[in-house]
């Protein structure tokens, strides 16, 4: 149970770890910190999928909880990924605090199975970085934009939230169309964070005017890393 990185006020809970989508971007955040796990476990120290069914019931106490957030739930078992949300229906039943879960996944349908199962402070993530799925495959092994855009966009359930970040080049009215037709509860936006990493960027401008779409139609954007950059 660890402070998460990602997303402020939250705090990670990992009861399945590891992905193998090999983003060019979590190798120097989430697999090296994985490495720091050599003494306690080799697959998380490896970054392997793998399950740690002892700690289901070990849910944070915390306002956000990033379920899984050490790894993609994509590469869970079907059956090990219903357990995870029993465990969190379980937890949300005995919280006497309002606490809000966060499931997250660069491939989405993974997610269709589950939907009638959660509870209502479930908010479903999706990382959308661009539009634009030409030289993709070069950054990550994750389904292209475009596909997972439409996964994300075809579950239905009505609580929400986009990750772009790392932003890379995007077409504004493309893309801000596509997080519109999503009707996330809020956007979080933000440039690639570590330095070791090289990722066509989007300039300021497009940021802004991206950020100022969204929010025309009533999508407030969160910050991350900005370089600056007032919204």
């Amino acid at each position: 149970m660890t402070k998460s990185n990602m997303y402020a006020d939250a705090k990670t809970w990992s009861p399945s770890k590891g992905c193998e989508f090999d983003c060019t971007y979590c190798v120097p955040s989430f697999q090296r910190q994985a490495k720091r796990q050599k003494h306690i476990c080799m697959k998380c120290y490896r970054y392997t999928p793998h399950t740690h069914p002892e700690r289901l019931l070990k849910v944070p106490n915390a306002k956000i909880v990033f379920a899984c957030g050490n790894g993609d739930i994509a590469f869970a078992e079907p059956e090990y990924l219903f357990k995870i949300v029993e465990a969190i229906r379980v937890n949300s039943s005995h919280s006497h605090k309002e606490k809000t879960f966060y499931l997250q996944s660069k491939k989405p349908s993974c997610m269709q199975p589950i939907l009638k199962l959660l509870p209502e402070n479930v908010i479903l993530i999706t990382t959308l970085e661009t539009n634009r799925d030409e030289g993709y495959n070069k950054v990550t092994k994750a389904p292209v934009p475009s596909e997972r855009y439409n996964q994300f966009l075809e579950l239905d359930y009505p609580r929400k939230v986009v990750t772009i970040e790392p932003a890379m080049d995007f077409d504004v009215d493309i893309f801000g169309e596509w997080i519109t037709n999503i009707k996330p509860e809020y956007v979080w936006l933000g440039y690639n964070s570590k330095d070791s990493v090289q990722l066509p960027e989007p300039s300021p401008e497009k940021m802004k005017a991206l950020a100022a779409l969204l929010e025309e139609n009533n999508i407030p954007v969160h910050c991350k890393t900005l370089r600056g950059i007032e919204l």
